[in-house]
């Protein structure tokens, strides 16, 4: 890797609105997800309406962080220069028994050891004071 493309930040998310209320919780190493108080509804990514009833109410909820992968790819060539020095690396999709998916990476497995349907649970890596991110290990 290149003394450029290490210089170069990694892309993070917007702490804005749900959003950034999401990765609140994941700074205080807690996963949540938001649950709509009218049907009872989990959704993932954060959002004022929930998209089975219409209600505009909802709570955060608390999740085990215990899920599958539902699935994943293998990324070979970064399409971001601040990932350069990061491939090969899997993107995975993680599914909740709460009914919602995450994307995500799995941390300590190479990615050729992963496998759909591989049980897995949340930890978190901090990318700065203010962004802490959710990734996955086996359980």
């Amino acid at each position: 890797m290149s003394d450029k493309a290490a210089s170069i930040p990694r892309p993070l998310p917007k702490l804005e609105g749900a959003t950034g209320q999401f990765y609140d919780w994941c700074r205080k190493g807690e996963l949540r997800f938001q649950r709509c108080t009218s049907c009872g509804t989990f959704r993932h990514p954060p959002r004022e309406l929930c998209a089975e009833c219409r209600s505009f109410d909802w709570e955060w909820t608390r999740s085990p962080g215990e899920g599958t992968v539902f699935t994943y790819t293998i990324v070979e060539r970064a399409l971001h220069p601040a990932f350069a020095g990061a491939t090969p690396y899997a993107a995975v999709v993680v599914e909740f028994p709460e009914g919602v998916r995450l994307l995500s990476r799995i941390v300590g497995l190479a990615p050729a050891e992963i496998r759909i349907g591989m049980p897995v649970r949340v930890d978190f890596e901090a990318f700065s004071e203010t962004v802490t991110v959710p990734v996955f290990r086996l359980r």
